[in-house]
């Protein structure tokens, strides 16, 4: 058990640390980013605009998983929410490839940064749901005595 609450834990790290560099990268210096990750200028012309807003986004994710860490009541909501983006995503990038905007190959490039965060908060997520429930079931059984 405490085995999986540590794999838990260095899932969730991993997205804060990727999230959070990737909105300070975006934000701070939009162009050095799309120039820095494999693949993003063959998506289209740079658009700092956008780079940032997506970079808020991205904040906004890691600020879910970090705070979730601390606050385990608020978990399942802030991690949920975090990684319904992490899914949209990932099907975007799906998508792209599906209707012939990319080659197949993107898929396994972009996995790291794209498909791990997001199976990564499905299972966090799932965890939290599960830990949650637990908890619950525990308490209702020791007002009930049992």
């Amino acid at each position: 058990m405490r085995a999986v609450k540590i794999s838990v834990y260095a899932m969730v790290c991993f997205n804060i640390l990727l999230a959070g560099w990737l909105s300070i990268h975006m934000l701070y210096d939009p162009e050095s980013w799309y120039y820095f990750v494999p693949g993003v200028t063959d998506t289209g012309m740079f658009n700092q605009h956008f780079i940032r807003d997506i970079g808020i986004i991205q904040g906004f994710v890691a600020a879910a998983f970090a705070v979730g860490l601390f606050k385990p009541n608020r978990r399942i909501e802030l991690w949920a929410a975090a990684t319904l983006w992490l899914i949209a995503h990932g099907c975007f990038h799906l998508w792209e490839v599906a209707v012939g905007i990319c080659s197949s190959s993107v898929i396994i490039r972009d996995f790291p940064a794209v498909s791990l965060p997001a199976l990564f908060g499905i299972a966090a997520t799932w965890w939290a749901f599960a830990q949650a429930k637990r908890s619950s079931s525990n308490a209702e059984m020791a007002i009930a005595g049992v």
